[in-house]
């Protein structure tokens, strides 16, 4: 029996609490073997975003061409496309290749800050909603894709993401880390159903990374054949205790990243 196979398209994090190499921490860490297609570099550590490399666009095409042709990929998770130019050859490279179980997280900016997304390639992002399984927005990323107010209640959570189904994805999952309350919540959204995902909200500040590794998670278990409730449910269980095990490790001064490998050590 062979190894699942998860490709993750997204951007390098030098300080590797985000990006690509949580998204790969995060595959290794369920089993999964992970392959990678870079969009851009970035130098980055927890306090900030300093600087940002594009990749040029053939070259992202180049990557994601060499995966397929050769692995057999059971999931893409899509991350940080810098630009619109990325964001049109990764739509093409889908259609192609035929990706199976996209899970598509709309960054936009970096927990510890800077923008990760240049302003005008929004309208691109909303394009490429149309191929994913499963899109995966923060209440930022869901008001910003919507040009509307960030959602104040689990209600309003859910009234978005029914409004994010009409750009074409199979679901919506409306990420609540960053609201208030004793509970951390998400609003999974489809056609005429809705699930929700809780559990305790944790004290820390180091939670560089969450976003980029509950999308990995999500993308992990679809690889590995797992239905999609089931596969946010066990991405959220993952995702909650890689948080509560932060503290421990001690990494930077600003936004520590998440303890991807909590289970070993």
């Amino acid at each position: 029996m062979s190894v699942a196979i998860a490709l993750t398209i997204a951007g390098s994090d030098s300080g590797a609490g985000a990006g690509i190499e949580a998204d790969l921490k995060t595959f290794a860490a369920l089993g999964v073997y992970g392959a990678c297609a870079i969009t851009a570099l970035t130098a980055q550590n927890t306090k900030g975003v300093f600087a940002i490399q594009e990749i040029p666009a053939e070259f992202v095409t180049a990557q994601i061409d060499a995966v397929f042709s050769d692995l057999d990929v059971g999931a893409v998770k899509i991350g940080m496309l810098a630009n619109k130019t990325v964001i049109t050859v990764v739509a093409a490279a889908l259609d192609r290749h035929r990706a199976r179980n996209v899970v598509l997280d709309p960054v936009l900016a970096a927990t510890s800050g800077g923008n990760l997304l240049q302003p005008e390639a929004v309208a691109g992002l909303r394009a490429l909603i149309g191929r994913a399984r499963l899109l995966t927005p923060n209440l930022a990323e869901a008001a910003a894709l919507l040009g509307a107010g960030e959602a104040r209640d689990e209600n309003e959570m859910r009234a978005q993401g029914e409004k994010l189904l009409a750009f074409g994805a199979g679901a919506v999952l409306i990420k609540g880390g960053h609201a208030g309350g004793p509970d951390s919540v998400d609003i999974l959204v489809e056609k005429n159903r809705c699930a929700r995902f809780a559990a305790p909200r944790i004290a820390t500040k180091n939670t560089h990374g969450t976003g980029c590794t509950l999308s990995s998670a999500v993308a992990a278990g679809l690889a590995k054949g797992l239905s999609l409730d089931q596969a946010v449910r066990e991405a959220k269980e993952y995702v909650s205790a890689a948080i509560a095990a932060a503290d421990r490790l001690g990494v930077g001064s600003g936004r520590g990243p998440l303890h991807h490998f909590h289970q070993w050590w």
